[in-house]
């Protein structure tokens, strides 16, 4: 069960750490940066919340080489979706790619 809480967390978490991270891009380009700065730290207080517990929860069902590869991929497949239907970016084949180069790093770190 703790993998699969963590992974959830982890999916929410991220979420809110690409809106804290990009979403000011779209949303507050008009605006100087420490307006964009505190905007984003109050959406990472949230991240937080989530992704603090989600590895404390994994850590020791899972390793912690283990933790940072899941969620690297994690980051990847909510961040595409983002930056395509929130961000307005264009489909790109090196997603793909990106894609694949971490499956690979996922797959290295949790073979036996």
């Amino acid at each position: 069960m703790p993998p699969v809480a963590t992974i959830l967390l982890l999916a929410a978490s991220n979420v809110f750490m690409a809106f804290a991270w990009y979403a000011h891009l779209r949303n507050l380009a008009t605006y100087p940066w420490y307006v964009a700065a505190l905007a984003s730290w109050g959406i990472a207080f949230f991240e937080y919340l989530l992704m603090v517990p989600a590895n404390r929860i994994g850590y020791g069902a899972l390793t912690l080489s283990q933790l940072k590869i899941l969620q690297e991929a994690i980051t990847l497949a909510v961040f595409v979706p983002f930056a395509v239907l929130y961000m307005n970016q264009p489909v790109k084949l090196d997603y793909l790619w990106a894609s694949l180069c971490i499956m690979g790093a996922v797959y290295f770190i949790f073979r036996s």
